[in-house]
């Protein structure tokens, strides 16, 4: 059977009673599958860059960049595709289908950092081009005043696999003695069954407007979606990559290297639990509001690493914080921008927001790259929170 999606119409500003749509909790599982295999390939690649290869933080930062901004501008292009084509699921299942496929090229690059970087990349272009796709088709399943709630579900589903995704990783490196192969082909194997569970299982919404033309590359002209594509481009630019906040925690806590690949599963569990309850409060108070509070735990969690202050408790509140800062941020961010734009060219509003925020950690992630070469880690982290904290005066005045 399809997983259907019903669209209730709810006055905006009224109170919800609606269930979470089939669509979004079949969106919700394909996420999970998929982040199982993602998350496998993440938490290993810390360990094996800068303790199995040996790359140092420049090369680290531009890896992490990579991973980053890969998705930026095929963002765009999957978001206008599925507009122009009116076939969201199609575009995403094509983005699914190619990440899947990079899973294969891990073992196949070895140990050249390049060929590393290469499978990173088409896997990230696969990420970007289905994310504004499957994000618009959450919108068109949801009322508008039960968006957070639903990107709240959503992304809790999504971080159960990123939760699962190290711990099936750890599991296989102790079995099998650091076997890396063994991890990306069971990973690859995840992808495989997320795609085929969304061709078959996820239907795509009902009511998609018909577009017009001309008018997707126009939807910047809008004051508040351009004000809004400025202002996480900004703060983007002062975040600090997944990697070297991992590497930043287990180097100023005094942690042993081998549990580094353990580190992300406190940031996921922490964002699974937060995410739905987070969106919901969003729902309520105002979510960009929630949007800049996210961040200032972020500033919180950059300080307590600056000031290398040491052990598993200190790890343990900057992983905390870095989890809440998901959960303020990824859905509710999309759940803001959503109702901005016009229903016909959603996947390409949604788009043009998560490129500006991709492209703009991109090149926070090298820019702190360079600044942890120049002044060690710990300083790095100072900066950056000092910058940080900047931006939100900013997006919190503006």
């Amino acid at each position: 059977m399809y997983l259907s999606s019903v669209r209730s119409g709810t006055p905006e500003g009224g109170r919800s009673h609606h269930k979470i749509s089939a669509t979004v909790i079949g969106l919700g599982v394909v996420s999970l599958i998929t982040d199982v295999s993602a998350e496998m390939v993440t938490a290993v690649l810390p360990l094996y860059l800068v303790y199995g290869l040996g790359v140092g933080y420049l090369q680290l930062g531009a890896i992490d960049g990579l991973y980053t901004g890969a998705t930026a501008l095929l963002r765009l292009a999957g978001g206008h595709l599925a507009d122009r084509l009116q076939r969201p699921k199609a575009v995403a299942l094509f983005g699914y289908g190619l990440s899947a496929l990079t899973k294969l090229g891990f073992p196949l690059a070895g140990s050249s950092v390049a060929g590393v970087g290469l499978v990173i990349g088409v896997d990230r272009a696969g990420k970007g081009i289905r994310t504004g796709p499957r994000d618009a088709m959450i919108t068109l399943a949801t009322p508008q005043d039960a968006l957070g709630r639903a990107f709240g579900v959503h992304r809790a589903l999504d971080t159960a696999g990123a939760l699962l995704g190290p711990l099936v990783a750890f599991g296989l490196l102790s079995l099998l003695v650091m076997d890396y192969t063994s991890v990306f082909v069971v990973s690859f194997c995840f992808a495989v069954i997320a795609v085929v569970v969304l061709a078959l299982f996820v239907r795509q919404p009902a009511g998609t407007a018909v577009r017009r033309p001309g008018l997707s590359w126009n939807v910047v002209r809008d004051r508040q979606v351009r004000r809004a594509i400025l202002l996480t481009a900004l703060l983007g630019v002062c975040t600090v990559g997944d990697m070297f906040l991992f590497v930043g925690v287990q180097k100023s806590a005094g942690l042993p290297a081998g549990v580094l690949p353990l580190l992300p599963l406190v940031t996921a569990l922490t964002f699974m639990l937060a995410a739905a309850p987070v969106g919901k409060l969003a729902d309520r108070v105002g979510r960009w509001r929630v949007f800049l509070a996210g961040h200032v735990v972020l500033f919180a969690a950059y300080v307590l690493v600056a000031v290398s202050w040491g052990g598993w408790l200190a790890a343990a509140l900057v992983l905390l914080g870095h989890g809440v800062f998901y959960a303020c941020t990824d859905g509710v961010l999309m759940a803001h921008v959503g109702p901005l734009v016009p229903e016909q060219v959603r996947a390409t509003g949604l788009a043009f927001v998560q490129t500006g925020q991709a492209l703009a950690r991109a090149l926070g992630a090298v820019l702190f790259g360079v600044a942890a070469t120049g002044l060690s880690l710990a300083p790095a982290f100072g900066v950056f929170a000092a910058l940080l904290a900047v931006a939100v005066t900013v997006g919190a005045r503006w």
